[in-house]
């Protein structure tokens, strides 16, 4: 198979999806008004909320909401064959990460731009604002911990990368510098750092650094060594003010992104690669983990992802001008992370063997077992992507160092905002336990929120994919199915059918629920003590969330269908642009 033909096929399926689809949920089950006011223009402040242009809306949020995991996860679950791969990405963007996307910023601007925990404890119970917050700490632990090792292990295996990520940092501050102190456009600085960046890939090259001999100095490995040194850095780039690295960085990273697509796409055209791997492998190990349903843990971001409703309910919904550009910056937004993981497909089904004189029993040797196909998942990628690169006319490791470049790049502003993240939900568990002195103290609060998934982090054996990527993605369609139980609530109040978010909430909750078994089965019974006394413990706790948050949906959906055919709880909407939900508060 082609993988041109697969590329152009998906994209146009996810053009199909936001054509046809989206406008479905636009009028008939969201029913957006354009005329009204968003929480942009009612608390316009300058600084948070601000009425912004849908396009450039969509850029901060594309950026923000993909990053390294619709890569990883698809490269990790090519194990099972591309064929299923495929198809849950495709299905589960169009009516899963779409519907979820756009309707949490839906939702939020409807309710003040308010978070989805908080919003979550309004339209749910208020029990579900601490289920948001355990299951939110959990999602952030583990996501934190596997980016720390999948930068380490990419700084390991491809040390000319390091100079050119390190380069990133000073050229942000800089940029930053110029954006917010001189009120300079972003563009022409964000493409000249972008471009002093990539001149740095064969200086990297030529001078490759290696830390090997520090580590072994300090008694440490360079992996460990490059983890610790990594949340020292997440936890200095979580204490400062956003404008200083983080938001530059997103400027950088969006130039970055639509780059690295045009490679991808280009380079797949032009080399007409061949799909050498199996469309579902029969060929695996007996032992190997089943791919239904785990595949729809290993594939979260890519397919619908939880993560998303926090940045949705968060930063977005404060810049929305009008509620009809939810449709584009949401629904656009998922497809675009869907598209991201289908090249990550195709480069590790195509792009890693094109090269090779015998590409199928090549590709074979690096997805012999789940184990090594998860480890090496990454380095599949980036390897598939120099190919597609190499198709263009870049040399070889040329083109690897800039897709390991892309990856760390997004991977390290993910830390930056996953810790940022973190603190604030310390802080926040801390306030509702009434422990003033962590709730009020950043420096604590950073320190809690790097040392937990550092400490997971460096834990020893190879898990961080096989078994830590799974919980990851447990945590994170959790989240989701939180998102769209506050959806479908909102929606059935308003008298509109929630067929459409209740189709996805049902799924995900059951997928993720017997995944959750299969793995808890697969601890207990191993003879690995981390496994036993480690991850089945934590797999029984994310379990039990999973039990609460279904019995929390089921019981706010029955209370909603009540309110939907009560003749006094019919919506009302205040010109402020905030929602009445309370039939007493009306």
């Amino acid at each position: 198979m082609p993988a041109a033909l697969v590329l152009l096929a998906s994209v146009a399926v996810f053009a199909l999806g936001y054509r046809y689809y989206s406008r479905y949920l636009a009028e008939k089950v969201y029913a957006l008004e354009p005329g009204f006011v968003t929480p942009a223009h009612t608390y316009k402040d300058g600084v948070d909320f601000v009425p912004t242009n849908r396009h450039i809306v969509f850029s901060h949020h594309f950026i923000s909401v993909a990053g390294a995991a619709p890569i990883v996860g698809p490269a990790v679950a090519v194990f099972w064959g591309w064929g299923p791969a495929l198809a849950w990405i495709l299905l589960g963007t169009v009516f899963a990460a779409g519907v979820h996307d756009f309707g949490a910023i839906v939702v939020s601007v409807r309710h003040k731009a308010r978070s989805i925990g908080t919003l979550a404890g309004e339209v749910i119970s208020r029990r579900s604002r601490t289920l948001f917050l355990v299951i939110i700490f959990f999602l952030l632990t583990m996501v934190n911990a596997v980016f720390a090792v999948v930068i380490s292990n990419l700084f390991v295996n491809y040390p000319a990368a390091i100079l050119p990520v390190l380069v990133t940092i000073p050229l942000a501050v800089a940029v930053g510098q110029i954006v917010y102190k001189r009120r300079t456009a972003a563009l022409v600085p964000s493409i000249i750092a972008l471009a002093l960046i990539y001149v740095c890939i064969p200086l990297g090259v030529m001078f490759p650094i290696d830390i090997s001999g520090l580590a072994e100095a300090v008694g440490t490995t360079p992996n460990t060594l490059w983890i610790i040194l990594l949340f020292v850095y997440a936890f200095i780039a979580s204490r400062i003010p956003v404008w200083m690295l983080l938001q530059p960085r997103d400027y950088i990273n969006l130039h970055q992104m639509l780059l690295a697509f045009v490679v991808i796409f280009l380079g797949v055209i032009v080399g007409w690669d061949t799909i050498v791997a199996p469309m579902i492998n029969s060929d695996v190990p007996a032992d190997s983990p089943p791919w239904f349903p785990l595949l729809f843990i290993t594939i979260a971001c890519g397919a619908i992802s939880g993560f998303h409703s926090l940045v949705s309910s968060g930063t977005t919904a404060k810049q929305i001008d009008k509620e009809t550009d939810t449709r584009l910056v949401g629904y656009l937004g998922a497809t675009g992370e869907g598209t991201l993981a289908v090249c990550s497909i195709l480069a590790c089904t195509a792009g890693v063997v094109a090269a090779s004189t015998s590409p199928l029993a090549d590709w074979r040797g690096l997805y012999g077992d789940f184990g090594s196909a998860s480890a090496g998942a990454t380095g599949n990628f980036v390897e598939g992507v120099g190919q597609f690169a190499n198709n263009l006319g870049v040399p070889l490791e040329i083109g690897v160092i800039f897709a390991v470049v892309v990856v760390v790049s997004f991977a390290a502003t993910t830390m930056d905002t996953g810790v940022r993240l973190q603190r604030y939900i310390v802080q926040e568990i801390a306030e509702i336990v009434r422990f003033r002195f962590l709730a009020r103290n950043l420096t604590v609060a950073t320190l809690i929120a790097t040392l937990v998934p550092l400490a997971l982090a460096l834990i020893p054996g190879d898990f961080a994919f096989g078994t830590l990527w799974q919980l990851f993605g447990t945590t994170n369609q959790l989240t989701a199915g939180l998102a769209l139980a506050v959806i479908a609530v909102w929606v059935t109040k308003r008298r509109r059918n929630p067929l459409a978010i209740l189709v996805p909430l049902v799924f995900l909750l059951f997928m993720t629920s017997w995944a959750l078994i299969v793995n808890l089965i697969a601890f207990v019974r191993s003879d690995d003590l981390i496994d036993r006394f480690l991850l089945a413990p934590l797999d029984f706790v994310i379990f039990a969330l999973a039990i609460w948050l279904i019995v929390e949906a089921a019981i706010a959906l029955r209370k909603a269908w009540a309110v939907r055919n009560s003749p006094v709880a019919e919506e009302a909407e205040s010109e402020a642009g905030t929602e009445v939900t309370d039939p007493k508060e009306k």
